[in-house]
């Protein structure tokens, strides 16, 4: 088992190193140049040549990109030059604003998606069944913008129950109380979309669950539905529902993007906003980087869990070591 989990560790090294190339070619592909774009139209041609020298553009991609890993590997994300300062310190406090943002949003898909799917599956066919499934039919049509934008209408500007944007009170901050309650109405934006998806996976996975002959055969031994469709139906459904709740981590991520936008919450994606529409190109680059490996971290988490919630896959582990 050990050994699976370093190789499985080991594993995410090239997929990272992969990551990091995508993201450079990514940024180096777009049309025009990053220090034209940066120092404006009317920006002279020394200026500009200048700028490019300071930014290592003159140089072969390959320089580049072996330059540019060299500052990673030191925890140095670039320097903006719309900004004026080293990314590091701009970008690290919102990244960890967003990834509040996005558990805070995983928290409630999961919790609430787990549940209604699976009231669902143990009451099919009623009328619980068929309206949870249909609002979430409804939920997971909707663009998450939108969702952000009625649920601050809503409860924001015509009921008064929670702010309109920032992470806490500018006036008098309340601490844990205070952030919660600014972080209530963008998380659950995100998470709407998600939600639904893991709803009705819920259902359909644990109905096909409770068709399996174990869960008869415990029936038969006078065990209480509550304590089969617990400990032992729910349990041996986990494994996909983590799946699918780990891809959903992407997403989450690229939702919350437009929520901080909505409700100014400063995360990543508002100072992505900013950069994109200053060309920021260097900010726009660590930002995505920042939300690739997070995502590639997640699903390698995610990939532990499942087999240790899982004994068959323990076993399979085990045979193929031996």
């Amino acid at each position: 088992m050990t050994r699976f989990l370093f190789k499985r560790i080991l594993s995410t090294i090239p997929v990272l190193l992969g990551v990091t190339i995508f993201v450079f070619l990514l940024i180096q592909l777009i049309p025009g140049d990053p220090a034209k774009s940066i120092l404006g139209g009317d920006a002279t041609t020394e200026a500009v040549e200048a700028l490019r020298v300071e930014m290592g553009l003159n140089e072969s991609m390959i320089v580049q990109y072996t330059s540019w890993m060299g500052d990673l590997l030191q925890g140095d994300l670039g320097y903006s030059h719309t900004l004026h300062t080293p990314i590091t310190e701009e970008l690290l406090p919102r990244f960890l604003n967003s990834m509040i943002l996005t558990v805070a949003s995983l928290f409630i898909c999961v919790v609430l998606g787990v549940i209604l799917g699976l009231i669902s599956a143990l009451r099919k066919g009623s009328i619980f069944d068929k309206a949870s499934m249909g609002v979430a039919l409804i939920g997971a049509s909707m663009p998450v913008f939108w969702i952000a934008l009625m649920l601050m209408w809503l409860f924001s500007l015509e009921m008064g129950l929670f702010p309109v944007s920032g992470m806490y009170n500018m006036r008098s901050p309340g601490g844990l109380p205070d952030l919660l309650h600014h972080l209530l109405l963008p998380a659950f934006a995100t998470a709407t979309v998600s939600l639904a998806v893991i709803a009705r996976l819920t259902r359909s996975t644990i109905i096909d669950t409770l068709q399996k002959d174990y869960v008869k055969y415990f029936q038969s031994f006078g065990l209480s539905n509550s304590k089969i469709n617990i400990v032992h139906v729910l349990r041996n459904s986990l494994p996909p529902i983590i799946n699918i709740s780990g891809m959903q981590v992407g997403y989450l991520m690229g939702g919350a993007l437009f929520s901080e936008v909505v409700f100014n919450w400063p995360g990543i994606g508002q100072a992505l906003y900013v950069a994109v529409t200053s060309n920021d190109y260097p900010t726009i680059q660590a930002g995505i980087l920042l939300i690739s490996i997070t995502f590639v971290i997640v699903n390698l988490i995610v990939d532990l869990l499942n087999v240790w919630l899982s004994p068959k896959l323990q076993d399979s582990i085990k045979s193929n070591a031996g």
